[in-house]
């Protein structure tokens, strides 16, 4: 009989608590279609740009399912810009492979298959050498991920525990009594901002300096340019984690929006690469603000990018966090409108 009301009384909580059941039936179906979408992606088609190639050479890369582009007048620099996979070049007496290696695992099959199509004709040539715009031949796959796991942990635990911390100025009455005073919302705002962020900005520079001089992650362009970009994100999460407080009751609540803010934004960081994925999806990742800090995090310490070359990321990453401090004035609306 106890154990039964126990158990009534469990069931009653849970039916009043609708944010609870639909994030408990809803959240896993949200996470397991982007998988779904993610993991039956297209492989991605090879590009190749071929100069002053022989017409059986190009049909037979042709036939090895190579997207074939010839191009005599090309150089390195338009490899860049185009990104395209690799850059075959004909001459008298060599015969030149340059990779971009923005994705080491495409360029090493790339490398491989093009060896295997090669193979016959390079008796009668030079042996085939390889150049690399990014990284080299020993570039592992987690050089690639590691600028963006940095972003990632600075987002995901300034979300955390500044939600949590505004959650606790609420729920205990502070925010109540701060809005009983003549100051403004937008300054209360600000001031949540700042302290918060004084303490993200200290928390985001030791994982960035660790990252990079304990744990040797790759960093190619500027540190400076690093702690920017990474403070940018605490920015963003900072104000996108007071906000989602504002929703949530308890803490309980607030660690509710890990699966529905976090866990889809992993998808769309550019460790699944999104050109394979659909076009709708590939969509869905642009309006990620961890999609636009992991292009530039990757741009500056794998690709050695500058400020410039990620001004556009940079400029996106501020507009959301601009749009959540507005938001974030807006809420408290519902507490006191002055």
């Amino acid at each position: 009989m106890r154990i039964g009301a126990i158990v009534t009384r469990i069931m009653q909580q849970m039916i009043r608590d609708k944010r609870t059941l639909a994030l408990l039936f809803f959240a896993p179906l949200l996470v397991l279609s982007l998988m779904y979408f993610v993991f039956n992606s297209n492989e991605p088609e090879m590009t190749l740009v071929v100069s002053n190639g022989p017409a059986s050479i190009i049909e037979k890369l042709e036939e090895a399912d190579f997207d074939v582009i010839e191009k005599n007048d090309f150089s390195i620099a338009s490899l860049k810009d185009e990104k395209y996979d690799g850059w075959l070049a004909f001459h008298e007496t060599q015969l030149k492979l340059t990779l971009l290696n923005d994705d080491p695992s495409t360029a090493k099959a790339l490398k491989m298959k093009l060896s295997q199509v090669l193979q016959p004709e390079q008796s009668a040539m030079m042996k085939l050498t390889t150049d690399y715009v990014y990284g080299d031949e020993n570039t592992a796959i987690f050089d690639i991920f590691s600028p963006m796991l940095t972003g990632f942990f600075v987002f995901f635990f300034v979300f955390l525990i500044t939600g949590i911390a505004l959650l606790k100025e609420r729920t205990s009455g502070t925010l109540e009594r701060l809005l009983a005073t003549p100051i403004k919302r937008s300054e209360i705002v600000a001031g949540y901002m700042i302290g918060y962020g004084l303490f993200a900005f200290i928390q985001t520079t030791i994982i960035v300096l660790f990252g990079v001089y304990v744990l040797d992650i790759v960093h190619v362009g500027s540190i400076w340019l690093v702690l920017l970009i990474n403070i940018i994100v605490a920015l963003v999460s900072l104000s996108l984690g007071a906000l989602l407080s504002s929703f949530a009751a308890s803490e309980f609540q607030m660690m509710q929006f890990i699966p529905l803010v976090i866990v889809p934004q992993i998808f769309f960081s550019g460790i699944f690469p999104l050109d394979n994925m659909v076009e709708w999806l590939q969509n869905i990742g642009r309006i990620m603000p961890l999609y636009y800090a992991a292009d530039a995090l990757n741009g500056v310490m794998y690709k050695g990018y500058s400020f410039s070359e990620i001004l556009a990321d940079l400029t996106v990453l501020a507009c959301f966090a601009l749009v959540f401090i507005t938001l974030n004035i807006v809420s408290l609306k519902k507490y006191r409108s002055l």
